[in-house]
Formats: C-alpha cells, structure tokens, sequence
C-alpha cells in the first residue's frame, strides 16, 4: 500500500521541546514545509502512554493533528542501553526529572552501568505523520553506539554527550549539527518519512 503523500502547506510539530524543534525544522527545510510546533500554538502535551516509542509517536501526531486541524509531526525518541535491558527507552525523558535535567539523567545512565564491560546502546527514532482525519503513517530510525563518561561537548541535546557512535571519535554532543543529522537515529527515521511521503 502506497503511504499518503504531504500535500504542502503547514505543518505541526507536536514538540514542546525546542532542540528536537529545531533539528526537525532544519531536516525539513529543504521541502519548504512551513514548520510550527505545539507549544506555539498552547497546544497541551498528551500523556505519553504507550508501550512503544512508534505508539507515543502516533498518540502525539494524532493528538497534535486534532487540535490544530492540521497535519502534524511527532518523534518519540530515547536512548536504550543493552545492559540496562533497553532502559531508560521510552523512559529517557523521565529519567531527567519535572525540570528536564539531562546532566542529571546521564549521570543515572552511568550510575546504573557501574562497571559493565558491555556498554553498546543506539538512539531510537519513531516519526508519525497524522492528519486530522486519522491517517498516521510510522518510520523508525536507529544509530548504533556506546555510552561513554564523562560527558563530551556540549552541542545537541539530551543524552548526546555520552552517546558515541559506531566507529566514531566524537560524541553526538561533539559533532556539528550536519554530522549528527547525516547518521542519526532521527535522520535515518527521515530519510524513510521523506521517501515514502515527501517524495525525497
């Protein structure tokens, strides 16, 4: 079955956070969507009850879709740690506390390794694309790595300092903007979204 297609015009992006914003923005800036995201228009957060990061993702989009009559875009991401059984996963906002510390949840991160040998992880990316009539169309991305510490740079945002990617010498808090967004987990969830309904 042939995924629907973006027909222009505006888009939501069901985000209140402003770096995930941005980094959606600039990867969408090349197909002239006009971008606006849920906190601008006062739109609330819906709780994130869903077992899955693709689940949260198509809640999101739909909620965000609903209430502005507008197609909308909504990434639910996070870090899962193979020794810590895939946490803090769809968890990895949490782990950063009400007041959205992710020096906080990085120190956790390492907390709960301790002296795990095996410290392999990957970044997961769900995109939903939902319209206001209830069509949703889900692409996952996934960027292999490991943890590291203590935390390098300070580009990107949430976990990226200790997330060093396969065959990489610099974190995802190290790298410039156009080399995180060429391999991660966020791109790669593109790169399928944008094949299969922007025409990419």
């Amino acid at each position: 079955m042939t995924a629907r297609r973006f027909q222009g015009g505006t888009l939501v992006i069901a985000s209140h956070n402003a770096g995930k914003v941005r980094e959606i923005g600039e990867l969408l800036a090349p197909f002239g969507v006009q971008v606006i995201s849920a906190g601008e228009l006062g739109l609330a957060e819906p709780e994130e009850t869903g077992e899955t990061f693709a689940a949260n993702a198509e809640l999101k989009a739909h909620a965000a879709a609903r209430a502005a009559s507008l197609p909308a875009l909504a990434d639910d991401s996070g870090l899962a740690v193979d020794a810590l059984a895939g946490a803090p996963g769809i968890y990895s906002a949490r782990w950063a506390g009400p007041d959205k510390d992710f020096s906080r949840a990085m120190a956790k991160v390492n907390q709960a390794l301790g002296n795990e040998a095996d410290r392999r992880a990957r970044f997961v990316c769900a995109l939903s694309l939902a319209w206001p009539d209830g069509h949703c169309e889900t692409f996952e991305g996934t960027v292999e790595g490991e943890i590291v510490w203590p935390p390098r740079g300070d580009g990107g945002f949430g976990y990226d300092p200790i997330f060093l990617p396969i065959a990489g010498t610099l974190t995802f808090g190290e790298m410039e903007a156009g080399a995180k967004h060429a391999i991660s987990h966020r791109a790669d969830a593109f790169r399928k979204l944008v094949a299969a309904c922007f025409g990419g």
